[in-house]
């Protein structure tokens, strides 16, 4: 018998990272033991950047000292991935999922989400595609326009996607942004130009058009 499966929402708004990280850890710990449904976060983190478990420091172009001049906040996390940055503007999901309920291997819920934000792109004309080997992320050309740093533990996945709706794109210049050095990052607004993406970047990141597009895929 097939059971119905559901997807619980939760639109955050913006919220600090380590208690947005906190959260996820407790969410994670209580879809292991089915004590709630598959649950996806949507929100945006005050400036922050974020290291995952293999710990580039290197890829880190300011001294910590000066992250307070900027106003940002520096991270280490046990996801995949490089150095990434998280902002207000940025369409941040976080899904806790269980990849064996929906009967999902790692690389193709990696695919899912690639295909969360390429079809988000489309949606205002840009055509964006998944990158090239060793290029995690989604791409508009040879500029990236969303990260992905996912973990899986039990089955069960945190983390996740950001996509550059209208970012300070000044902050990806004290990074090597997810360890590809010779790459520009890029942000909906910058590939649209469009005066109206003002109205339709706050309807993004509320969490109106790219929860629909995960919800569809998972």
């Amino acid at each position: 018998m097939i059971f119905p499966r559901s997807l619980e929402v939760w639109k955050l708004g913006k919220v600090n990272y380590l208690e947005a990280l906190k959260l996820q850890e407790k969410l994670v710990c209580d879809r292991k033991a089915h004590k709630i449904p598959d649950t996806l976060l949507s929100l945006q983190h005050p400036p922050t950047y974020t290291l995952g478990k293999r710990r580039t420091d290197h890829n880190l172009l300011i001294p910590v000292p000066e992250l307070e001049k900027i106003g940002a906040e520096l991270h280490y996390t046990q996801r995949g991935g490089d150095i990434t940055y998280h902002g207000p503007h940025q369409a941040i999901l976080y899904p806790i999922i269980s990849l064996r309920d929906i009967g999902l291997g790692a690389r193709k819920y990696v695919e899912k989400l690639e295909l969360t934000m390429i079809d988000m792109a489309s949606q205002y004309g840009v055509k964006a595609c998944a990158g090239k080997k060793c290029e995690t992320g989604v791409w508009v050309g040879d500029r990236k326009i969303g990260a992905i740093g996912v973990r899986i533990s039990s089955g069960i996945t945190s983390h996740g996607l950001a996509f550059n709706v209208d970012p300070d794109l000044d902050y990806f210049k004290h990074i090597v942004p997810c360890g590809i050095a010779d790459k520009e990052v890029t942000s909906l607004r910058r590939e649209t130009g469009m005066d109206a993406l003002n109205s339709m970047g706050t309807r993004l990141t509320k969490g109106a058009a790219h929860v629909k597009q995960c919800r569809k895929l998972f």
